[in-house]
Order: structure tokens, then sequence, then C-alpha cells
């Protein structure tokens, strides 16, 4: 199971706005993930100059405000237009793009989940168990930005110390989402002796960041959109977050990016799901500095995806993965979605041993310490994470037996 993007309205070749009249609503989608949407960042100032910007910009491009939301890390207020009468989206954006008053203008692409099979292992096969004889995670926050998250569950009592919904109408299935609450359990779910499980860093500190929802309840796939994802991000960044996990995989997005790059200049640390059947890793795996991540099986056997010989990625147990699910159970569920909340555990614990470890850094020790996959061209392309290796490596401890 893993996050991947697509943008509403790209693929059809500007006749977007047609698809469906704007501002009528999906039925039961929230009003942050309707397709037809643009949003423009314009730079901070004065609530009565930005005011009279919004109601200028509507006015002059025929476009209607649906939401705002601040983006304090980057210092952007970022308003939501749909386009009414504006005419063909891409024209739309084209004329923003010049428009001086607007830092960036983009759609609101929406995200989805891609189906895992329901299918176990993960700590073992990636010397997380040993590594925590050294570190567990104690007071690295990890922030799980995705669905919503089960904080009652009895293996993730304790281990969520804030939670923050981002999606209208959001709050009401916040602690039934799946998806959310399997990856919080992989990264730092407590020992559950009846079951066998314990998270990668079962002390470090989460956030639940819901940015993703379930369009019908109980469906298979779940939905999020940029403003959503960019609103987490940006609170993440203003929490103290040390680690994000993002699931996501799909085109590249500019507002995202900026976040990004933002959020590594705090010395965040992002570790993102890439795109296995496509001809890229995707985004934001693609993104500078984000650590990108696919996911093997109980052997440490991966399908490696093409882009790989050109960019190095991380390879993490994915398949067949133990964890929590809502109701106080658990659960077997597969998918690349695990794999990078196996990398977030591992980085938690690299951030414990190293509070200022940068991304870089990180990624570069993850890269170095990493198992082979495969032959010598397959070990340039791709390296099982080890996190007794890395762990050893960074706090000068020779021995990982």
């Amino acid at each position: 199971m893993r996050w991947s993007i697509f943008t509403a309205c790209a693929a059809l070749a500007g006749s977007c706005a047609s698809s469906r009249p704007a501002g009528e609503p999906v039925p039961h989608e929230p009003k942050q993930l309707r397709p037809g949407q643009i949003i423009v960042a314009l730079a901070e100032d004065k609530p009565e100059a930005l005011t009279a910007q919004k109601l200028a910009i509507a006015a002059e491009y025929g476009l209607v405000e649906v939401g705002s939301f601040p983006l304090r890390s980057v210092q952007l207020e970022c308003v939501v237009f749909e386009t009414g009468s504006a005419g063909p989206l891409p024209d739309v954006l084209e004329r923003l793009s010049h428009d001086a008053r607007v830092k960036l203008a983009q759609t609101n692409q929406v995200f989805h989940e891609e189906s895992g099979v329901k299918l176990s292992y993960g700590a073992a096969q990636i010397h997380a168990d040993t590594a925590n004889l050294w570190k567990t995670g104690k007071g690295v926050r990890v922030a799980v930005i995705d669905t919503g998250v089960s904080a009652e569950h009895p293996g993730l009592s304790g281990r969520i110390v804030e939670t923050k919904n981002f999606v209208e109408g959001g709050e009401a299935s916040f602690a039934q989402d799946l998806h959310g609450t399997a990856v919080a359990g992989v990264i730092a779910a407590r020992r559950d002796d009846k079951v066998g499980m314990l998270g990668i860093a079962p002390d470090a500190e989460l956030l639940a960041l819901k940015a993703c929802w379930y369009p019908v309840a109980g469906g298979p796939k779940a939905l999020c959109s940029s403003w959503t994802l960019a609103k987490a991000v940006d609170f993440a960044v203003q929490a103290g977050a040390q680690v994000v996990n993002m699931s996501l995989s799909g085109p590249s997005d500019g507002l995202l990016g900026k976040l990004l790059a933002k959020a590594q200049e705090h010395g965040v640390i992002v570790v993102a799901a890439a795109a296995e059947g496509a001809g890229s890793p995707g985004f934001p795996a693609s993104a500078p500095g984000v650590i990108a991540v696919v996911a093997s099986d109980s052997r440490g056997a991966v399908l490696l995806p093409a882009w790989t010989s050109r960019t190095f990625v991380m390879v993490a147990p994915g398949v067949e993965i133990l964890t929590t699910v809502p109701g106080a159970g658990y659960d077997f569920v597969s998918g690349s979605s695990f794999a990078a909340a196996h990398v977030s555990g591992v980085v938690a614990l690299l951030r414990e041993g190293n509070p200022h470890l940068s991304a870089a850094a990180a990624l570069t020790l993850l890269k170095e310490t990493a198992r082979p996959v495969g032959g010598d061209a397959v070990a340039q392309r791709a390296g099982l994470v080890d996190a007794c290796a890395a762990l050893a490596r960074l706090l000068g401890n020779p021995n990982c037996s």
C-alpha cells in the first residue's frame, strides 16, 4: 500500500474546468479535495493589504475564493480559488504566473492511496531490534502526514503527542482511519508480546497530522490534496518535527517543494515512498534531500524500478508487515508506505544519536551502511537499510553483531 498522486486536470489538456462546474462538490467530498481549484501564494503582508490583493485578483481573473491559509514556515499566504468564469484553467495559471503580486500559482492537486494487499517481520530484517539496545527514538518528533490515527490504540497509547486535522469534516473519522494508524505503528508502536509487534523507534513522539481522507467510510482509497498537505507540512515544521513521513508519489508540486526545502533548512529529515511502477521516483521522493524508499519482501528481495539506474533508492521491508489497525487490533499489510515508515523509524534512531544530523548526512550514512540487494550493478542503485550498522557508525561503536 502506498500513496500516489495524480493531477486532477493536467491530463485533460486544458479542459479541466469543463469536467465539472466550478464550485459543484463531489458527494461526500471535503472542499479541499475538489478539482478545478487554484492555489495562489502571496507574500505575507498586513491583513488589510492581503484582503485587498485577494479581492483584486478575484475580480481581475474572474475567480471565486473558497479558502485561504498561511504557511508561516515559508512566509506565504495561500488563497484557494475556483475558476468560475475565468476560462480554461491552464490559461488562468499562465496569466497568474506573470502577475507581480503572485509568488506561485498551481492547481490544487489531488492525491490518492493505492490499495495494498493484506497478507509479517520488519524490525529484525533491518537489525532495528539490535539498534534498539542503544537508541529507541526517545525525544525525537516524527510527523506522520497521512490519514488520521487511532491514538488510543494500546500499541500507540502515549506515543502520539499531538493530533491535527486539515481536512474538512475529517475529525469524525480520525480515530477510525486505517492507513495512518498502520504507518504510525510501524514507526513507533510499543511492544505487544501477544503479537510480537514492536515499532522501529518505540519511544519516538508522533505528530498525527491528517491531510488525507476516505471519501467512502471503510473504502480502499483515501484522497488528499496540495491544500491539505501544504498545511500539514507547514504545521510539522512549526511544531518542531525532526522527521516527516510522507508516503506520497506523483508529479512535482511547486508549493510543496518550497515547503520541503524550507523544512530541511530547519533540520527536518523527510522520508517518502517512491513510485515503484513508474518512469521516475515521483514526488516528493524526487525532491532534493528527500530519502526515497521502495519495498522489499521478507527475504530482502526487491524488484527495482527502471529509474534506479539514474537515482539511488533505499530499500526497506514493505511486504506482509504486521502493524496496528483501528479497533485496538493488528493486521498484515503491504506496500511502499510501510517501507518508508521503517526508514522514518530508523532516522528517528539516528536523530536521537545526533540531534543535529542533517538530511544529507542521514542519507549518506544510510547509503554507506546499507546491505546490497543484488549484484554489483544493483548495489549502485539500491541498498537495504541497516539500522544497527548506521547507528553503530554514527556512535563510533564498531560492534553490530
